[in-house]
């Protein structure tokens, strides 16, 4: 993987998006860290890595929700314990 920092693209965008298109995904990075994929795309292959993105990080959000919910204990509430849970929430909410 390639990286490339913010005053990069500022500086040389010209040859960055040639670079992209060559290498297909790039890092961006701002003080030595990374902060955006920049990865090669076209109007007819927007929609499938987009999609593919989403999905990634929808199923990261899961896994960090469940890993949470097995550090609290929480993973062992019966559906009732789930139900109180949820309308002490809900009340919580409209106050």
């Amino acid at each position: 993987m390639q990286f490339v920092s913010a005053g990069e693209l500022r500086n040389r965008s010209a040859a960055i998006w040639k670079t992209l298109s060559e290498k297909k995904d790039l890092v961006a990075t701002s003080n030595g860290k990374p902060i955006a994929l920049l990865s090669a795309t076209s109007d007819e292959t927007l929609e499938e890595p987009l999609g593919a993105i989403r999905r990634a990080r929808a199923q990261s959000a899961v896994a960090a929700t469940q890993q949470a919910l097995l550090r609290a204990g929480t993973d062992r509430l019966c559906m009732e314990e789930i139900n109180a849970e949820v309308r002490a929430a809900r009340r919580e909410r409209g106050k």
